[in-house]
């Protein structure tokens, strides 16, 4: 039975390499990485070579969506002074994932996933209510995996060393 496609949301190289070793266990995974909230642009670019380099050493499929910090300024307008974890973050959460579950319906992928949630600084259940909401919409499935179990960012900082990324 051919395994199903899935569509990674992907931060950072980072935090891709371990949850993209994973999946692919179980999943034809490609990568896109969608981040118009990463400033200055210089740290994007840096963030996207990088995360290039991985998915040509890995042999990951990989789709670079655009910078729009424009677009992402507007969408958080009101809320630039909220901590990390605050209400920011389901905003910012909603564009990245939306504009991945829009690449996902366009290209037939069966499943959506986010490599934010093996951040020790995300919250699981911001990422997931925001990926839950877009699933019913789009009519695809959401893989709301805490990658941060059992040692995951651990063990994504100890392969992204290495790699020699960080």
């Amino acid at each position: 039975m051919a395994k199903e496609k899935l569509l990674l949301h992907i931060c950072c190289a980072p935090c891709a390499v371990f949850p993209f070793r994973q999946l692919r266990e179980s999943y034809r995974v490609t990568g896109f990485f969608y981040n118009p909230n990463i400033q200055p642009y210089s740290e994007y670019l840096f963030r996207q070579k990088e995360v290039t380099g991985v998915a040509r050493i890995e042999k990951w499929d990989l789709v670079l969506g655009e910078y729009e910090k424009v677009r992402w300024e507007e969408e958080i307008r009101g809320l630039e002074r909220e901590p990390e974890r605050g209400a920011r973050c389901p905003v910012c959460f909603y564009m990245r994932l939306r504009k991945t579950f829009e690449y996902a319906a366009a290209h037939q992928f069966h499943q959506v996933a986010t490599t934010l949630s093996i951040s020790p600084h995300k919250r699981i259940d911001q990422i997931n209510t925001e990926g839950e909401k877009l699933a019913a919409e789009f009519g695809i499935g959401f893989l709301g995996r805490d990658f941060k179990k059992k040692d995951g960012y651990k063990k994504t900082r100890e392969l992204s060393r290495s790699l020699g990324i960080r």
